[in-house]
């Protein structure tokens, strides 16, 4: 039996989707920043040791 009315999730999929895509980028460019950092700082070190 088909459901009578609006059809369900149509309305918000979109933003949903959009959102989580937001999501997942800024958890992506956080990942990124942080082994960006973590190289610096391994640098850093490297250099002060060969001294």
């Amino acid at each position: 039996m088909a459901k009578k009315g609006r059809e369900k999730n149509t309305k918000n999929k979109a933003k949903h989707s959009k959102l989580m895509a937001q999501k997942k980028n800024k958890k992506k460019s956080d990942v990124a920043l942080r082994k960006k950092r973590l190289k610096q700082i391994i640098e850093k070190m490297k250099e002060n040791t060969g001294d």
